[in-house]
């Protein structure tokens, strides 16, 4: 397993700290290093981070594989566009415990809330308010997280809670925690798009259409 790199510490940007995992210069990787550092044993954290956190490979990768050994890291809160950071940029809130007890991994489950998809606030005329994450809210403050209920299911696949477990999360590439399931509806579904053919038959028909209209124009105009 990498550890902080002296060498490379030298070049500018980059951190080195001996209670890092890795040496890097993604001022988010480093920042989430250093919040962790801090916390004591049996303490929490939630932490709002960009999503290249949850996807980014090298120093990120290995960093959320310690987070999922080492750490609960057992909520992440998906937030729409723009709300912490600059208007296009997405975050999220991760929510972890650094347990005493030495049982490893130490995230069992890890739970999805997507107020992302298919959601728009703007900081004038849609602010976010208290009220519109109360759903979370209610999830999260289960009192037995391990045995609550997604709201997401194959009956139901617009539930915005869901879990993951740390076998399924380890196994994805680059263990990568950027995930989600909801259908976005500004996305075109190419599942439903129509035959090519048909789809060119329609063009050429319309353009013939339009064709005759401005033919007919001109003649009436003359």
């Amino acid at each position: 397993m990498p550890t902080p790199d002296l060498k490379l510490s030298e070049k500018d940007g980059y951190y080195l700290r001996s209670d890092f995992w890795v040496t890097t210069s993604n001022k988010q990787l480093a920042f989430l290093q250093h919040i962790y550092s801090l916390v004591k044993e049996n303490g929490r954290a939630a932490v709002v981070l960009p999503d290249n956190v949850l996807f980014e490979g090298g120093p990120g990768e290995i960093i959320r594989t310690k987070l999922l050994d080492l750490v609960n890291l057992h909520t992440i809160l998906r937030l729409p566009t723009g709300i912490f950071y600059a208007q296009g940029v997405n975050a999220n809130v991760l929510f972890f415990e650094k347990k005493s007890e030495n049982s490893s991994p130490a995230t069992k489950n890890l739970w999805y809330y997507d107020y992302r998809t298919n959601i728009r606030h703007t900081p004038k005329k849609n602010p976010l308010t208290f009220e519109n994450l109360k759903d979370f809210i209610n999830c999260y403050l289960s009192k037995e997280r391990a045995n609550n209920e997604q709201t997401w299911s194959e009956s139901n696949p617009l539930g915005r809670w869901r879990k993951y477990t740390y076998d399924e999360l380890i196994s994805r590439e680059k263990v990568n925690l950027d995930i989600s399931w909801l259908q976005d509806e500004n996305l075109i579904d190419f599942s439903n798009m129509p035959d090519p053919e048909d789809f060119l038959n329609d063009i050429i028909e319309n353009i013939e259409s339009a064709l005759r209209n401005f033919k007919t124009i001109r003649e009436n105009w003359y």
